[in-house]
C-alpha cells in the first residue's frame, strides 16, 4: 500500500530563542540572536568563547523527575520537543495503533558524557562508572526514550548523517509512512553539543568561529565569515498520511512533498557544490515540482568559508539564472549550528514561513562575499507570500538532503 501525500500536523521546539515554536518563530524574525558567551562550561582556555546555548530549561516540566534523573540533556530536548509537538497535534495515543505509530529522530547522542565517564574509569576504577551511562549516552537512546514516553510501538530509530541528519530523518520518516509502515511519526532531531568535547573537537577541525563578539561569530554568506557557531537544542515534529490526518480531524499545517539525497564522494571536509546539486534536483523530482515553483530557499548557510560559497554554487547549478530571483536565508545566523537538529529546526522554520508568509533573515550579515552572491534576505525579515520551500543540509562529509516543504491544498 502507498500513501502519496504526508501532512504535517504538529511541531515542538526547544531552540536557543525559546522553549516553543511561537516564540522561536518569533525570535527568527525579528531578526533576534541566540548567542552568547559559553556558560555550560568554563571556556576560558578553549579557542571558541561563543555558542548558541538554550536558557531556562527545566526538564520536570516536560517529563516525571524519574525520566529526568535517567537521561541525558540531548535526550530531555528530545523528549520535551515531541510532547509539545504532540499536544499541538491534539494527538491522542489512546486512540491510535501504538504498533503504527513510529519514532525517528538524527542525534549524535551525548558524547561528552563517554568523555566524563572515561576519566572516572582511568581513576576509579570500572565499578564507579554510571551505571545508566549507556542509556544517556547512546543516539539509539535518544529515539527509544521518546518511544518509552508515549508509548509508540512502531518504527523506531536513531540515525546520523553528520549535519544533514535532521533532514534525512524527515526525509526516512515520508519514506516509511509512504509505504505504509506506519501511520503517524513523530521525527526531527536533539542536539546538546555545547559541551567540552564537541567544542574542542570541532574547534580543532577549524569549522567552528573563533570571533569572541556574539554579534560577529555567526554570519552566513558576510566576506567576514570565519566558521560556524554551536547551537543546542531539538525540533520535533508529527508527520502522518493525508488520509489518517483527515479521519482524526487534525490540524493540518504543511505538507511534506518530497526529498532528495546524494552523497559527495570527495573528500572528508570540503563540499562538493555538483553533488549538492544533485540532492536539490532529486527533492523537486521527488515532489513533483518545478524549479520555477520554488518561492524560498532555506539555506543550509553554516557561515563556513567553503560551504557558503559550495552551496551558492549548488543552487545556481539547480536553478540556472533563477537562482537570482530567489530569496534565501539561513536559521543558523540566529540559532547557530544545531548538528543533527539542525535541518529539523530549519523545517519547523520553513514550514512557519510557509504559513506566515514571512521570509526570515540572515542577520549578522555586512559584506557582500563577490562568490556569494544571491539575494539572502540581510538583516530583516521579508514579507513576501511562500507556497513551496525548499531546505538544505549538507553534512560534513559529503552527505546532502534536501527537502521540499508546500503550503496544504
Amino acid at each position: 500500500m502507498t500513501n502519496d501525500r504526508v501532512v504535517i500536523t504538529g511541531m515542538g521546539a526547544i531552540t536557543p530563542l525559546g522553549l516553543s515554536v511561537d516564540e522561536y518563530w518569533e525570535g527568527l524574525i525579528s531578526g533576534r540572536s541566540g548567542f552568547g558567551p559559553i556558560t555550560l562550561f568554563d571556556a576560558s582556555a578553549y579557542p571558541v568563547s561563543v555558542a548558541a546555548e538554550v536558557k531556562n530549561f527545566d526538564p520536570e516540566k516536560y517529563m516525571s523527575p524519574k525520566r529526568v534523573d535517567r537521561t541525558s540533556r540531548c535526550i530531555q530536548f528530545a523528549i520535551a520537543a515531541a510532547n509539545i509537538a504532540l499536544e499541538s497535534a491534539r494527538f491522542d495515543m489512546s486512540q491510535e495503533k501504538p504498533e503504527k505509530v513510529g519514532v525517528i529522530i538524527a542525534t549524535s547522542g551525548m558524547m561528552s558524557i563517554i568523555a566524563d565517564e572515561s576519566e572516572v574509569l582511568r581513576k576509579k576504577g570500572p565499578m564507579r562508572i554510571d551505571p545508566l551511562s549507556i542509556t544517556k549516552t547512546a543516539p539509539s537512546m535518544v529515539t527509544a526514550q521518546v518511544g518509552l514516553e508515549i508509548g509508540a510501538k512502531g518504527p523506531n530509530t536513531s540515525l546520523n548523517s553528520a549535519c544533514a541528519s535532521g533532514n534525512n530523518a524527515l526525509g526516512i520518516a515520508l519514506n516509511h509512512l509512504q509505504l505504509g509502515h506506519a501511520d503517524v511519526i513523530i521525527t526531527g532531531g536533539a542536539e546538546a553539543n555545547v559541551n567540552p568535547i564537541s567544542i574542542a573537537s570541532t574547534a580543532r577541525v577549524g569549522a567552528l568561529s573563533r570571533e569572541p563578539d556574539p554579534e560577529k561569530a555567526s554570519r552566513p554568506f558576510d566576506l567576514n565569515r570565519d566558521g560556524f557557531v554551536f547551537g543546542e537544542g531539538a525540533g520535533l515534529l508529527v508527520f502522518e498520511t493525508l488520509e489518517h490526518a483527515r479521519a482524526r480531524n487534525a490540524p493540518i499545517l504543511a505538507e511534506l512533498a518530497g526529498a532528495g539525497w546524494s552523497f559527495d564522494a570527495y573528500n572528508e571536509t570540503a563540499p562538493d557544490a555538483e553533488t549538492q546539486a544533485i540532492a536539490i534536483r532529486m527533492a523537486l523530482q521527488d515532489a513533483g515540482v518545478k524549479t520555477e515553483e520554488i518561492d524560498y530557499i532555506n539555506a543550509h548557510g553554516t557561515s563556513t568559508r567553503l560551504n557558503d560559497v559550495a552551496e551558492t554554487r549548488a543552487i545556481k547549478m539547480a536553478f540556472g539564472d533563477r537562482a537570482y530571483q530567489i530569496p534565501i536565508s539561513s536559521n543558523k545566523s540566529m540559532i547557530g549550528h544545531l548538528a543533527c537538529a539542525a535541518g529539523a529546526a530549519e523545517a519547523i522554520a520553513a514550514v512557519m514561513t510557509v504559513r506566515e508568509g514571512i521570509i526570515p533573515p540572515t542577520i549578522h550579515y555586512e559584506t557582500p562575499d563577490p562568490k556569494c552572491d544571491l539575494d539572502y534576505v540581510p538583516n530583516k525579515a521579508r514579507r513576501q507570500p511562500v507556497n513551496i520551500c525548499l531546505s538544505n543540509s549538507f553534512g560534513m562529509g559529503g552527505q546532502n538532503c534536501s527537502l521540499i516543504i508546500k503550503r496544504f491544498s
